[in-house]
């Protein structure tokens, strides 16, 4: 499906362009696509043939996504790619639902209408994505990425830093490992739509009400679906 013109700018326009930044930029991606699954150690020599650069700037990239928390490091045993258990993908809910919950009280107060309409049109284009694959969730990112969205247009920079760097990252990667998992998707639309029209009315009780809920919500069927996959490999 295509969901935007090839000049649409995305997460990584406004990222370091040097090369190690480059090259931070590709490594996380594949970590995040799962081309480098979980567990994975990192091996610099192989690295770095593939990503065609010297060591120095595969390691600066590395040092990077420690940073980020999708790799960790152990001295004398190297990096090897984060493994998201059902305790940390928990705790990574709790986070969003309370940054998140405040990111939407302040976009009720400071979205434009521009970015508001913005917002809907990324909630119609989740909704075509829904019905033209049977639930599947659309794995995309910056501009056509609805929390992303709603992140940036709560007019505090510090907060979307907070959101939009290591967390977001990171619930990327786990939205790609669990891309099976279609229980929630359509209650999730109808959660989007109940968080627009709170934005609309620039409501930020109502806004922040409905973000902590929709993502209280989803910790729940996530933990439901991780509980009952782990009962079925027993």
């Amino acid at each position: 499906m295509q969901i935007a013109p090839a000049d649409a700018p995305s997460l990584t326009d406004h990222e370091d362009n040097t090369l190690s930044g480059r090259t931070t930029a590709d490594l996380r991606e594949a970590i995040i696509k799962g081309d480098i699954k979980a567990g994975e150690k990192l091996n610099e020599p192989s690295l770095a043939k593939q990503f065609k650069v010297s060591r120095g700037p595969l390691r600066e990239a590395i040092r990077r996504l420690v940073a980020m928390g999708l790799v960790t490091h152990k001295p004398h045993q190297g990096a090897t790619v984060v493994t998201l258990g059902l305790d940390s993908i928990m705790e990574l809910y709790d986070v969003r639902e309370a940054l998140e919950g405040k990111a939407a009280a302040l976009a009720a107060q400071n979205m434009s209408d521009e970015q508001i309409a913005h917002l809907k049109r990324v909630l119609e284009i989740h909704r075509r994505h829904h019905e033209d694959t049977a639930g599947e969730y659309l794995q995309a990112e910056g501009d056509f990425d609805f929390h992303y969205q709603v992140i940036q247009g709560c007019g505090n920079r510090m907060l979307a830093d907070q959101l939009c760097n290591e967390l977001y990252h990171l619930v990327r990667m786990f939205r790609y490992q669990t891309s099976r998992f279609k229980s929630r998707s359509q209650r999730a639309l109808v959660e989007h739509e109940q968080l627009i029209y709170a934005i609309e009315q620039r409501d930020p009780q109502m806004a922040e009400m409905v973000m902590r809920h929709h993502i209280a919500r989803a910790k729940q069927s996530i933990r439901n679906f991780l509980t009952s996959e782990e009962d079925h490999e027993q």
